[in-house]
């Protein structure tokens, strides 16, 4: 196929695609989805090798969040049943961290619910970051605490972090639907404070919000144009209680296509396989490992995933092997190992030149299921007192 050709070729040289070439690739046949996944498997292999990267989350605050975002268990009006409770001691969120880096996890990512961080919070995050890496020799430490305000990313960063998450998560022509709250500006505002501060910046998306493919391009040629050093694709975990609960849009061949479509754009990125891929990808897991580096390890922050086991078995059973803590995630040109890099290195220069195949008319789509067993509410771990899962 001339189009994977062209594909493999600019990845591999770090080009960007046109928005055409990745469209097509949203709208190839399942018969050409072995296809797809070989050729943007190539890419994968050739900026990270056969690594996946573990990350861990620890859900710091959990619930009663004042912002209205849909997609969230955690909104403001929310009725889904998650687990609430405020801020974790330190020595809490340390034990729980321990737990995921004894299971293989290289990198912990430390969340909070709310529209963002008070100066108290900043501190409080500051201290547990300590804590954590007292402990844990090596460990890579990710903020998650929302919308930051002047100087607070450079506290981070002084504090021990490594990174900070924020996710632009939809384009920006159809983030009000999403949210009412915030703006896409405030998001993009504070990945560039993450960046700006030396943090290595962190910013993904959701699929399968309703969105078109033309949503999916613009939100992935968005966050190539920001530079994050790692690009969470989260899968949307349609939660009872929440505005998009009947949003099953999504099949495991879409997600394929979605994870190919992003390490073309980005195709020396980390690709973070992030929450809702048991509940989408299911059994076609380990083919998703052919397109992403990383994933994460045991449960997410209001849902459980598969047993931490179950994970460490479909990599080894898949070929890979688990990132350790003494191996650089990232390709050298980007920054070295908490990928700190210069301002518009993120996939490489150049525009989408080379070959452009108009977009083939995406195929009609059958209904998915609507797994909604596969949606379980995390009961253990942080803020409970079960052993987490890890």
């Amino acid at each position: 196929m001339d189009l994977l050709n062209t594909l493999v070729d600019k990845g591999l040289r770090r080009e960007l695609p046109s928005r055409e070439e990745a469209l097509a690739v949203l709208a190839t046949s399942d018969d050409e989805l072995l296809d797809v996944v070989a050729a943007a498997g190539k890419v994968r292999r050739q900026w990270f090798g056969r690594r996946v990267k573990l990350n861990y989350l620890v859900n710091l605050k959990s619930g009663l969040c004042p912002e209205d975002c849909s997609y969230c268990s955690q909104r403001l009006g929310s009725k889904a049943e998650i687990l609430k409770y405020t801020w974790l001691k330190p020595d809490e969120a340390s034990k729980a961290a321990a737990a995921g880096v004894a299971g293989g996890a290289k990198r912990v990512c430390l969340v909070a619910s709310g529209r963002g961080p008070t100066d108290r919070d900043v501190d409080r995050v500051s201290e547990t970051i300590g804590a954590i890496k007292e402990q844990n020799e090596g460990v890579e430490v990710c903020a998650c605490l929302g919308l930051l305000s002047e100087g607070q990313a450079e506290r981070l960063r002084g504090a021990g972090a490594d990174a900070y998450n924020h996710n632009l998560n939809t384009s920006e022509g159809t983030y009000g639907d999403i949210t009412t709250t915030h703006t896409y500006a405030d998001r993009v505002d504070t990945v560039q404070k993450a960046h700006a501060a030396g943090l290595s910046a962190c910013s993904g998306l959701i699929a399968g919000m309703g969105e078109s493919d033309e949503d999916l391009i613009d939100v992935v040629y968005s966050l190539r144009e920001l530079d994050p050093d790692s690009v969470p694709v989260n899968f949307l975990i349609p939660f009872e209680g929440t505005p998009l609960a009947k949003e099953w849009n999504l099949t495991p061949q879409r997600c394929l296509r979605i994870l190919a479509m992003v390490r073309f754009v980005c195709p020396d990125v980390e690709v973070r396989i992030a929450g809702g891929r048991e509940v989408h990808l299911r059994s076609m897991q380990p083919l998703a490992l052919h397109l992403a580096n990383s994933i994460f390890l045991g449960d997410y922050l209001t849902s459980e995933g598969q047993a931490g086991k179950a994970d460490l078995d479909m990599i080894t059973d898949a070929g890979f092997e688990v990132e350790g803590t003494d191996q650089v995630t990232l390709p050298e040109h980007r920054g070295g190992p908490c990928g700190s890099s210069g301002t518009g290195s993120a996939c490489g220069s150049g525009g989408g030149c080379g070959t452009h195949e108009e977009a083939a008319e995406s195929p009609v789509a059958e209904v998915p299921e609507a797994r909604t067993d596969l949606v379980a509410v995390r009961r253990r771990g942080a803020g409970t007192d079960l052993a987490p899962n890890a």
